[in-house]
């Protein structure tokens, strides 16, 4: 392989029977199960965002910090003056 070819095999230290095992779990969840996991997922990365937030601006309130999760979260370009 040259430099310049994209490896499309996807990189993962999970031994193949330990993925079957991951995705015999996953599919004897129900779906309301499911659904918890990945509201506890995106829970858990939004105020892991948030830290990161904190940490970089610890002198920001806790609205100062919201906004700037909203603005990353939505907003590309500057909050509109009706976030603000």
């Amino acid at each position: 392989m040259g430099d310049d070819t994209i490896c499309l095999m996807p990189i993962s230290d999970t031994s193949p029977k330990i993925a079957e095992m991951q995705l015999e779990i996953r599919r004897s969840l129900t779906a309301e199960r499911r659904l918890q996991i990945a509201w506890d997922m995106s829970c858990f990365a939004r105020e892991l965002a948030k830290a990161g937030i904190r940490h970089d601006h610890p002198e920001w309130s806790d609205r100062q910090v919201m906004i700037e999760w909203f603005r990353r979260a939505f907003f590309p370009q500057p909050l509109p003056d009706w976030v603000r």
